[in-house]
């Protein structure tokens, strides 16, 4: 068995936590893991093999960080240039496996799903291998325990063995409609998580959504390895349909069976339905962070950050981060992606990024700015080094908060240690390294006409980001 993690979405609804850049995946939302973390944490029982993380290119480091960080050392992270949906994702890595000459069974998971009762899970995972070993295309419907009208549904055929037949892929439903679903018993929650053999899930592909079969093929043919990362090319996968597996091979093939699967699972779709899953006080409160309610009832609270107080408050989401904060009812937290849409439209950086911005080499939180300048704080991990660089239009001068910095600038090369430090004028090559064993803080101060972060000349750099 080899697992497929899909890593690729946005989790707009989650805004303003969850952002293009930095998606929910990658937040310790539930535990003390990240979803992505918690998915491949997930099946250590299972015996499986080297598993296969699909991801965005602007991502992929902070994939690699978040299996570093769990101890998965071999893995295959495939960086999609486009997004195409799942058809094209799944058939990415199904491509990859028979290219090494194997043919695995592929388990594929979302990365931001949330199940609690992890012996159920892998109970049925289990149950499922038989099948998918015969030439089935199992997926996993989540046993409903309320009228949801923000799932679709699959309805369930004949019974065979460990599986149900798949009588019809049904679209997301109105209340009234879910309702009946509930009460017949003969439908599930689409879960969007599958079980097969990567070549039956390829012949499927290829009778059924034949495009999308030979761009994914051509596009794994002419892969590129790049560091620990297998880079497909965008001209070529721009080219294929973008199309979702149920729609490209689910709801076309005769194959599909479908196993229900009561597991206490949640797709985190929402602040509403996180609220739900969370652990609530006595007066069904959920707080995250630092918080005090007086007077308040059915609320879901979370800051991290900074101390938030409510008083004579009802059935609301309070989200704070540093640089936005989200109000809003609970019955319309399903509208936060009408935020997101207009945030993206306006091109403001709220939609894309936090101020705190994660970087290969660490991180970086810009704490202050105003008209020709900018305050950051930096971080840089033990053995890290940041590109060697110049700026046109700013000049920096860094400052040591604690940790040692072993710095760049112009001809120099020279060691600076906390309260110490350098500036470097509009123009010089510099680079920044921490050579020693703790994490390295330091102040950065810019000031100039531009401080925008594409003002980087990049010489030299350690993680491939040099332009060619």
């Amino acid at each position: 068995m080899q697992l497929v993690v899909m890593a690729g979405g946005t989790g707009s609804r989650l805004w303003p936590i969850s952002r293009s850049n930095f998606p929910k995946q990658f937040i310790n939302l539930v535990t003390e893991h990240s979803m992505l973390q918690d998915t491949l944490l997930r099946v250590d029982g299972l015996k499986t093999d080297a598993p296969y993380i699909i991801c965005n290119e602007s991502t992929r480091f902070l994939v690699a960080d978040e299996l570093q960080n769990i101890n998965v050392t071999d893995s295959n992270i495939i960086l999609e240039p486009v997004g195409r949906n799942t058809a094209p994702a799944i058939a990415l890595a199904a491509f990859d496996a028979i290219s090494k000459g194997q043919d695995p069974i592929l388990l594929v998971l979302a990365a931001d799903h949330v199940i609690k009762d992890q012996d159920e899970f892998i109970r049925i995972i289990s149950s499922a291998e038989s099948a998918a070993s015969k030439g089935k295309l199992v997926t996993f419907g989540v046993v409903p325990n309320a009228p949801e009208t923000g799932y679709g549904y699959i309805k369930t055929g004949q019974q065979e063995s460990d599986y149900f037949n798949i009588e019809a892929f049904v679209e997301k439903p109105d209340l009234d409609k879910a309702t009946s679903y509930l009460a017949s018993g003969d439908y599930l929650w689409n879960s969007g998580m599958f079980m097969f053999k990567a070549s039956t899930y390829l012949n499927e592909l290829k009778l059924n959504s034949p495009d999308i079969y030979a761009s994914c093929e051509i596009a794994i043919q002419q892969a590129t390895t790049d560091m620990d990362f297998i880079r497909i090319s965008k001209e070529l996968f721009e080219q294929c349909p973008d199309d979702s597996i149920d729609y490209a091979v689910m709801e076309k093939t005769e194959n599909a069976v479908v196993i229900p699967l009561d597991a206490k699972w949640s797709d985190v779709g929402s602040w509403a339905s996180l609220s739900d899953i969370s652990d609530k006080d006595e007066y069904n409160n959920v707080h995250q962070g630092d918080v005090i309610s007086v007077d308040t009832q059915n609320t879901y609270v979370y800051s991290p950050d900074r101390l938030t107080a409510t008083i004579g408050l009802q059935d609301l989401i309070i989200v704070d981060s540093k640089d936005a904060l989200l109000v809003a009812h609970k019955n319309n937290s399903q509208d936060v992606k009408k935020v997101v849409k207009q945030l993206k439209q306006e091109n403001r950086s709220e939609y894309s990024t936090h101020r705190e911005v994660h970087r290969p080499w660490g991180k970086y939180d810009s704490i202050d700015n105003g008209e020709r300048y900018q305050v950051k704080r930096i971080t840089v991990k033990p053995g890290a080094k940041l590109s060697v660089q110049m700026h046109h239009h700013r000049a920096e001068h860094w400052i040591v908060v604690s940790g040692t910095a072993k710095v760049t600038n112009g001809d120099k090369t020279f060691i600076l240690s906390e309260n110490e430090s350098t500036y470097i004028p509009v123009g010089v090559v510099h680079a920044l390294e921490n050579p020693g064993k703790l994490p390295l803080e330091l102040i950065e101060v810019q000031s100039g006409a531009y401080l925008g972060e594409d003002d980087i000349v990049r010489f030299e750099d350690n993680y491939g980001r040099v332009a060619k």
